[in-house]
């Protein structure tokens, strides 16, 4: 999420779920295969975070500039917004399938020009490639499957998707951590990507369109089949029905608002039901955003070596546990959100990543406090040529540490006894590094050894475990509900880009910011938007767990206000009411 909307459903619908994909395999096969389009939308937004420490290896101007570092993550991000803007208007234009299809020609253009890619300037092209697959798969694969399903179980089955896009997530961690002695590296970590998408395509060649939009093109016949295969005999009269009554209400519904975006846009704003939505669901996306999640989605092994963990297969191996947690938190969410609520269970999250928060930042604190000193013995060993210039210049040597030498943008190489003993701080540089470890020493360039980096992943883990049931997956849910029907389309696209927007900003200056405020500064910061966040949930987001859409208008229309802005009726008043 990064990351995908899902649509509620409640354990007696899964249940329901696998008797009916059971008996009726048809539904199975539409729903995989397009759910296929969610996995690549997980895998394409998280494999960066591996594949990039090994483009820095390879392009010195990546490694030395942190924009390029930035831009080649955040470019797959504004490749989706636009992707997501475009992907509406050609849904509704050529339909679903075409739409599909066009986002793996995109994923499978981009994964083989990145894989080729002989310059930073081209993987990052790549990237943008990849992002308008993805933003166009981040509401298609789901709108395909809704329309395609039986309605009892459309909810488990675009929750399934959901799950696609954290699984995918999972996975190319996975391909990361497999590829880390192949030579070649990150164009296979990028590449692979093509694969899915190349057998999405084909797949996707065999199936129907979507029942619900050949219906709203008047090609009812073909509508019909497809239903045939979908529901039982004695159903399809009934769904049919059902679906020409849908397509005439959404046609009126049409002719009320417009049929141009200026006059939908107009009508909408002018509706003080809609407005308060709005507020509401804008408010849950932005602050999904900057709680950080996808830093710690887009970099978490760069995060793990801050923390001290300087093998790239290593620091690879413990995201791959963080991205585990986000899939399992993705399952929890299933069952829990209809019980406790969408509100109560989007604060209670946020609670717990602001401690999390806090904690990283105490944790970054205390290693950066505690980093190995700086010793001008050890330095001096290598060679004057080998020494870090910044700290040949320094007139407080007494005062440096690793942290110093890493900020100063050379490298830390280890005691070799302990790396916890005063260390070397070089040059930075290929042939430098290769003095280092050819002496058996660790060299550190992206963070310290720390006896506190254990601590870091496990709050990492921790911060994963909060997130992924709550903010993670609630603010699509509470954007499903809160528009009226006429304005459903506009209010969540409105949300959607601002969530890819803030997606965009956070992913964008996460690295810069790291320079400027360290490790601990950033996660402090990131706390500190979370406490907003939450007062703004508490304020502004109402509950519309259990809720119509018919209700969820009338509170809206009479205005939320909570607990401890509610009057309380006092003993005349109660009497008075009575």
């Amino acid at each position: 999420m990064v990351d995908g909307g899902i649509v509620k459903a409640d354990k007696t619908e899964f249940t329901e779920c696998f008797r009916t994909v059971w008996t009726t395999p048809y539904i199975a096969k539409l729903a995989l295969a397009a759910g296929i389009g969610g996995l690549l939308f997980g895998y394409d937004t998280g494999v960066i975070s591996g594949a990039l420490l090994y483009i820095r290896e390879d392009f010195e101007v990546v490694d030395n500039k942190t924009w390029m570092q930035e831009t080649i993550v955040s470019m797959a991000v504004a490749g989706a917004i636009v992707g997501a803007g475009v992907g509406g208007w050609l849904n509704d234009r050529f339909g679903r399938k075409p739409s599909i299809l066009l986002a793996d020609v995109l994923f499978f253009i981009g994964a083989m020009v990145m894989a080729f890619a002989p310059t930073p300037s081209v993987i990052i092209l790549g990237r943008i490639f990849v992002g308008f697959g993805v933003g166009m798969a981040s509401m298609t694969a789901p709108l395909y499957i809704s329309e395609a399903s039986p309605a009892r179980i459309r909810g488990s089955l675009v929750s399934m998707n959901a799950l696609l896009i954290t699984g995918g997530q999972f996975m190319s961690y996975l391909i990361n951590l497999a590829f880390t002695k192949t030579p070649g590296t990150w164009r296979w970590m990028l590449g692979v990507a093509g694969v899915p998408a190349f057998i999405q395509f084909f797949l996707m060649l065999m199936l129907p369109e979507s029942p619900r939009w050949l219906y709203r093109h008047n090609r009812v016949e073909e509508a019909e089949a497809i239903l045939r295969k979908v529901y039982p005999e004695d159903e399809v009269g009934q769904e049919i029905e059902q679906l020409k009554q849908s397509v005439e209400n959404d046609r009126a519904e049409e002719e009320f608002v417009g049929k141009d975006l200026t006059s939908k846009l107009k009508r909408a704003f002018g509706d003080r039901i809609f407005r308060r939505g709005l507020i509401a669901g804008i408010t849950v996306q932005v602050a999904q955003q900057f709680v950080g999640i996808n830093t710690v989605l887009y970099y978490s092994p760069t995060i793990v070596q801050f923390a001290g963990f300087a093998s790239k297969s290593t620091a690879m191996a413990l995201s791959l546990v963080t991205s585990g947690l986000n899939a399992i938190g993705s399952i929890v969410s299933m069952f829990f959100v209809d019980r406790y609520g969408r509100r109560r269970l989007m604060m209670i999250s946020m609670v717990g990543l602001i401690s999390c928060l806090v904690a990283l930042t105490i944790v970054f604190s205390q290693a950066s406090s505690h980093a190995p000193s700086i010793s001008p013995l050890e330095s001096r060993r290598f060679g004057t040529n080998s020494t870090c210039p910044a700290f040949q210049d320094a007139k407080d040597l007494g005062k440096w540490n690793c942290m110093s030498c890493v900020r100063a943008k050379c490298g830390f190489c280890a005691h070799a006894g302990n790396e916890y003993l005063p260390g070397a701080c070089l040059a930075d540089g290929k042939a430098i590094e290769g003095q280092c470890t050819g002496e058996h020493r660790v060299y550190f360039k992206n963070g310290c050894p720390s006896k506190f980096g254990f601590l870091a992943v496990v709050f990492l883990g921790l911060y994963i475990i909060t997130y992924s049931p709550g903010m993670g997956s609630v603010p699509w849910i509470v954007n499903s509900e809160i528009y009226p029907l006429r304005y459903r389309g506009i209010g969540g696209g409105i949300a959607a880009v601002s969530n890819w927007s803030s997606n965009l900003i956070v992913s964008e200056t996460f690295l810069t910011l790291t320079e400027a405020l360290g490790s601990a500064g950033t996660f402090l910061l990131f706390a500190g938007f979370s406490s907003i966040g939450f007062i703004a949930i508490y304020f502004l987001v109402p509950e519309t767990k259990g809720l119509s859409f018919e209700e969820v208008e009338k509170m809206l229309d009479k205005g939320f206000k909570p607990g401890l802005l509610k009057k309380k009726k006092n003993a005349k008043d109660v009497e008075s009411t009575g």
